[in-house]
């Protein structure tokens, strides 16, 4: 998993680059067909934005949170991606299972 972060008006430190790995390890044991990551963190006057758009099996996820904190903001989107993770991994599974007990039914 290939995880690009950008900052606009943010120094990225090692910490914030360190918590944005963490949080995307979490979200890869959900579903490892995670192909490629781009963030990006924004200041805007008092607010901290955290977006984030995921590469997953041919779709394109993306979340985004804003807050005054910025550890508070990517929280916010990791869990937000991390719902839409597991609502994609979940269509893929019923997809799946409905394909195949189709064709039992077939036969």
């Amino acid at each position: 998993m290939q995880i690009n972060v950008t900052g606009h008006h943010v120094e990225l430190t090692d910490a914030l680059r360190n918590i944005i790995n963490e949080k995307f390890e979490r979200l890869e044991r959900h579903f490892d067909n995670v192909i490629d990551v781009h963030v990006v963190l924004t200041v805007e006057k008092l607010q901290q934005k955290a977006e984030a758009t995921i590469l997953v099996s041919g779709n394109r996820i993306h979340a985004e949170a804003s807050n005054t904190d910025m550890y508070a903001a990517i929280d916010a989107m990791i869990d937000k991606l991390d719902r839409q993770v597991v609502k994609h991994k979940e269509k893929l599974k019923d997809h799946h299972r409905a394909e195949g007990s189709h064709r039992n039914h077939l036969e």
